[in-house]
């Protein structure tokens, strides 16, 4: 029977494997924290699981409108949409247009500090 770690082995051996467990690893640890972000801001945890629905209530929790999401779909809109509810999801939080260029550049380091750090949800922001 294969499993996961056989299907990532490449012919040098197990390499492979090593970059889909890091990568499980990453996984996890955005779940984790995206779950903790809707948690901070009134919705269940949980909704942070659902793809498409997660987007939904990500723009509801920055105060966005609901047809945002089909801007979210058109190529590179949704670049500029993604951007715009960043910002908006950071000062939702309480913190400024710094920490939303890094929550954007740095991704791995800004929103663990956001979800598990002191920062209270403030409201929508865009409202």
């Amino acid at each position: 029977m294969m499993n996961l770690l056989t299907l990532a082995q490449d012919s040098d051996g197990g390499g492979g494997a090593i970059f889909v467990l890091v990568e499980l690893a990453i996984l996890v640890f955005f779940i984790v924290t995206f779950w903790k972000i809707f948690g901070k801001a009134g919705q269940p945890g949980w909704y942070s699981l659902i793809p498409i629905f997660n987007i939904y209530i990500l723009l509801k929790i920055v105060g966005r409108p609901w047809w945002w999401l089909i801007l979210c779909m058109i190529p590179f809109v949704g670049i500029i949409i993604a951007i715009i509810v960043t910002l908006d999801l950071a000062k939702s939080f309480g913190k400024g247009v710094g920490f939303a260029i890094g929550m954007i550049l740095l991704g791995i380091v800004f929103y663990p500090i956001l979800a598990f750090g002191s920062a209270e949800y403030q409201g929508p922001a865009a409202a």
